[in-house]
């Protein structure tokens, strides 16, 4: 491998873990029925496309996107999981995430099909809400990760606790 060249994971080109772009990079896969990562929401800052089954988004630091990923085989589902993550600041603490480089703050984190599907149903409320999933305070989707987990159903995020959390962050706390 040559000095400039990105390293492969699981077949896939990923810049390095300190990349020296900034940016949170995650490998999608798409193989009908097998392999399905997409991301749900998020605000790309950049698309490579490296085959017609694979392409590598890139998200700006401090950008919010959920990341899911879903595979099968011919007996059915064989994983199936959801992460909420919060892109890092160079130099920053992450936790690392497959298929996602460096890593990032992981804000939610859910495994299983029907919790996935809640978590999916939980971000369609908050866009009917007219909210963009995006700009959703941090610690609502670690609330959610919390209430999911322990088997309860999480609050649902209104307008006004937006306009709150939007206030907050403009002040700088």
């Amino acid at each position: 491998m040559t000095d400039n060249a990105a390293p492969r994971l699981r077949g896939g080109l990923l810049p390095p873990a300190r990349s020296t772009d900034h940016m949170t990079h995650v490998e999608l896969t798409w193989v009908e029925k097998k392999i399905e990562f997409w991301i749900r929401f998020g605000r790309e800052a950049h698309v490579e496309i490296l085959n017609r089954r694979r392409r590598v988004v890139s998200f700006r630091p401090n950008s919010i996107f959920a990341f899911v990923r879903w595979a099968a085989n011919d007996f059915g589902t064989v994983m199936s999981r959801i992460d909420i993550v919060r892109a890092v600041e160079r130099g920053e603490a992450y936790q690392t995430l497959p298929f996602v480089r460096p890593g990032g703050e992981i804000l939610l984190m859910i495994d299983g099909w029907p919790k996935v599907e809640a978590v999916l149903h939980h971000i369609d409320a908050v866009e009917r809400a007219g909210i963009d999933a995006c700009d959703v305070a941090p610690d609502h989707w670690r609330h959610v990760a919390h209430r999911m987990q322990a088997g309860e159903t999480p609050r649902a995020y209104t307008v006004e606790r937006h306009q709150v959390w939007l206030k907050r962050r403009g002040t700088g706390r």
